[in-house]
């Protein structure tokens, strides 16, 4: 029986790499005086590069920037800035997100988010995504002090959820830090499919598309 369904943020909820692509577009316009000598199409590309999917710090990011191109007038720390506070500005969701939460929250199922980042940041991007209405519980790495795939995390959600391993999905993108930590704990683990990785991934699911999981919620309640 399904009692609890949980998700990744970054890459499984969020379409991270749209979102980031929106935000250096518009910090390059928002910045022309200082960002007008490099080609949009270059600077957002080397930005995504440096980014390594989020891996890399902004900081380092944006000192690699700013020594590459020769940036001048404004600083790595106010380009970081910019970007804490615009980000979620430019969330842009992955398709059926609304459709998902709404079903599952119909069925009773309690709704749970762990993801690794900056608090504030995470929770402003979820705002902004509209949907922090529908969770029961969401944690968030530094202000949790630990940060996935510390079995810990999972497990604090689980219990701030009152389920059981077993009782319970998880849904994320990444193979290690998603879909393996959570099935190492016992936890159904959900592979929202991402072709930056290899195949195969080993998960109980996979699925291309987030409604996806009203089948394999169906599957195990039967």
């Amino acid at each position: 029986m399904i009692k609890a369904v949980l998700f990744d943020l970054d890459g499984t909820l969020l379409d991270r790499d749209a979102s980031l692509k929106r935000l250096i577009d518009a910090q390059h316009n928002r910045f022309q005086n200082f960002l007008g000598h490099i080609p949009q199409e270059v600077f957002k590309t080397r930005f995504v590069e440096l980014d390594s999917r989020g891996y890399v710090l902004k900081d380092e990011v944006y000192r690699q920037l700013i020594d590459e191109f020769e940036i001048r007038g404004i600083t790595w720390e106010e380009l970081l800035d910019d970007y804490s506070t615009q980000f979620n500005q430019n969330c842009v969701p992955f398709p059926n997100v609304v459709e998902i939460l709404e079903h599952l929250h119909n069925q009773n199922i309690l709704l749970g988010m762990i993801t690794n980042g900056f608090t504030a940041m995470q929770l402003s991007n979820i705002k902004a995504l509209g949907i922090e209405q529908y969770f029961s519980a969401i944690l968030v790495s530094e202000q949790e002090g630990i940060k996935k795939p510390d079995p810990q995390i999972f497990m604090r959600a689980l219990e701030k959820l009152g389920v059981n391993p077993q009782e319970s999905i998880y849904v994320g993108d990444h193979p290690v830090y998603d879909v393996q930590a959570s099935r190492n704990v016992g936890m159904i683990g959900v592979w929202k499919k991402d072709d930056y990785w290899a195949s195969p991934v080993q998960a109980d699911f996979i699925i291309d598309d987030l409604f996806e999981l009203e089948l394999v919620v169906k599957k195990l309640q039967a």
